[in-house]
């Protein structure tokens, strides 16, 4: 969870200047033998990367692909057709790594992966939890507690959507993992395991235990519909706060569609998802995941 060292810093910078000389050279990637070539050989219709790390112009799209990205790309599980667009971004230039280095230097429990597949310690708690007290929004009840750079930006968006004649209302934020035990028996005792499973996360599992989450307004389908509901799916990217298990992505998420639950990721990180993963929370910590372990494009930790 530590920040990336300056050692590696530096080294990605040079990666993505490189990136980005190489791309404005035909030749400079056409080169020391016929062996190299063909081990290279690459189409549009299918990746194979190669174990040693190369960078290959295709004949017709100029692209550059580092098959170091490639592989942690392969890794996190992120679709073809938007692993295509993230390798073509990175041939063509530098801002692909450089987005990606503002994002490692910042909070890591910001971008940390808490999913079905990964969690988070039962010890863990925020040591910075602050309570919702009201102000530009609203609360459901007292004790609603968020980090504090998280409480910060909810007051911005907020005062921002009441200035747009919105308000917005907290109704669930930090969870302990006990609070979350007693959350997740409740619901597989009323619904089932099979439905509680889609709607309700195990103890650990929870991103609520980061205390970087809002649940808004009535938490059901129905949020959708409400002023606050289109007014929040329109701006909170602006604001650092990201859905997180968006319509339609059930199988990617693990979760059905909750229009209503929103972590704060800071703003560089909204950046990232929208620009580069089509706004899906879920791909690009899982790619932040895959390239932290990984040790980034050298491949050393």
């Amino acid at each position: 969870m530590a920040a990336i060292s300056i050692g590696r810093y530096i080294f990605l910078i040079c990666a993505a200047l490189i990136l980005s000389y190489t791309s404005c050279s035909k030749s400079g990637a056409r080169n020391s033998s016929m062996e190299d070539q063909n081990d290279g050989q690459q189409t549009a219709q299918t990746y194979r990367p190669d174990p040693v790390a190369r960078y290959v112009i295709e004949e017709d799209t100029e692209q550059i692909l580092d098959d170091s990205l490639g592989h942690i790309l392969g890794d996190a599980e992120i679709p073809e057709q938007l692993s295509w667009n993230i390798l073509r971004t990175a041939a063509q230039g530098p801002s692909f790594i450089m987005d990606l280095l503002v994002v490692l230097q910042g909070d890591p429990y910001l971008r940390v992966l808490v999913d079905k597949g990964h969690a988070l310690p039962a010890s863990y708690e925020p040591q910075d939890l602050v309570e919702l007290t009201g102000g530009s929004y609203a609360v459901s009840r007292r004790g609603l507690l968020l980090r504090g750079s998280a409480a910060l930006a909810l007051e911005e968006m907020a005062a921002a959507a009441k200035a747009d004649g919105v308000t917005l209302a907290a109704s669930s934020a930090y969870r302990p993992y006990t609070y979350q035990e007693t959350v997740y028996a409740r619901n597989v005792r009323e619904s089932g395991q099979e439905t509680a499973d889609r709607e309700s996360a195990r103890p650990g599992h929870s991103q609520h235990q980061l205390g970087l989450v809002v649940d808004f307004g009535s938490i059901d389908d129905s949020f959708a519909e409400t002023k606050a509901g289109r007014w929040i799916l329109a701006n909170a990217s602006g604001f650092g706060w990201s859905l997180s298990f968006p319509n339609g992505y059930e199988e990617v998420t693990g979760y059905r569609w909750e229009s209503w639950h929103y972590r704060y990721v800071g703003r560089e990180l909204t950046y990232f998802i929208d620009t580069y993963f089509d706004g899906i929370q879920q791909y690009a910590l899982r790619f932040i995941y895959a390239w932290e372990k990984a040790g980034g494009l050298s491949g050393s930790p």
